[in-house]
């Protein structure tokens, strides 16, 4: 587990850049209270959905499912 200080932006990388893809859906400003659940879930599924560098372009849920597949087929075969 990961603590980082407060108000120190330059630690928490990710988190940031994740805030800036949120922010493309919900602009500064502007209450998160008036989305809702159900936005909020279809936000982040298209987020989860994009191709990222680190995955080798491609999507975590795409791997997630990939995991799964190998979980099932593990399960199966034993």
């Amino acid at each position: 587990m990961y603590f980082a200080h407060p108000y120190s932006f330059r630690e928490r990388h990710q988190n940031e850049r994740h805030n800036g893809l949120l922010r493309e859906y919900i602009p500064k400003g502007i209450s998160i209270e008036q989305y809702t659940d159900d936005d909020i879930l279809d936000m982040a599924d298209t987020l989860n959905q994009r191709p990222r560098r680190i995955l080798d372009y491609h999507s975590s849920s795409e791997l997630f499912e990939a995991f799964l597949d190998e979980v099932y087929a593990i399960d199966n075969i034993s």
